[in-house]
């Protein structure tokens, strides 16, 4: 499978890509998608959420009165859940959220997601997306001269350089992801994928 490269100018170049039909011409599997997004955002969660137990509440640990006599009902602490000020029944503790997933369904998600991506041609490759300055008027004539300033997007670069990092941080429904690291989530939530030349190898290195 072969794919138009655009130059920052818009316009496209005389070169193709080659894309690994492994990687960009499997037949979606949205169950491994949802399986590896799933994981990935509750991994996010940070999961130090507490609660007081009755072990933990401030207050005596006496009996406040007696057990009969006084025709009043028994109670045996002031820090009972039942009672003012008293601690919280089944409460919350810091635990982890993590749900383990094998590599291969985290790799075929990632695989699935970039298929659709193309079937649905919402990928554009660029021969280099690197700006020449650090100013963001230079990144968003790029994206305007690419007619995708509308669209939610997420880059995939080989490496984040200083130009593309700091005149892109300030514009919305932007991601920067290096390909390396990109998740299936990254992946999945935009409506374009900009990717440089560059990275297409990286991700047909390490997805095949």
């Amino acid at each position: 499978m072969k794919l138009d490269i655009y130059q920052k100018s818009g316009k496209k170049s005389s070169k193709k890509i080659e894309l690994n039909d492994d990687i960009f011409g499997i037949e979606p599997n949205e169950h491994c998608i949802y399986l590896s997004v799933s994981s990935e955002m509750a991994a996010m969660r940070q999961g130090t959420h507490s609660s007081k137990t009755r072990s933990e509440v401030a207050g005596s640990g006496a009996k406040p009165w007696r057990q009969k006599g006084t025709g009043r009902a028994r109670v045996g602490s002031i820090r009972n859940p039942s009672r003012v000020h008293g601690s919280k029944a089944f409460g919350p503790k810091p635990h982890s959220y993590s749900k383990k997933i094998n590599k291969k369904v985290k790799q075929l998600a990632r695989k699935s997601v970039l298929s659709q991506k193309i079937l649905e041609n919402k990928i554009i490759v660029v021969d280099s997306i690197i700006p020449g300055t650090f100013k963001t008027k230079e990144f968003i004539q790029i994206i305007t001269n690419l007619k995708i300033s509308d669209k939610k997007i997420t880059i995939l670069a080989e490496t984040v350089d200083d130009n593309l990092y700091l005149s892109s941080r300030n514009l919305k429904n932007l991601c920067l992801v290096p390909v390396a690291s990109a998740s299936t989530y990254d992946l999945m939530d935009c409506q374009i994928l900009l990717i440089s030349e560059s990275s297409i190898s990286i991700l047909n290195n390490q997805l095949s």
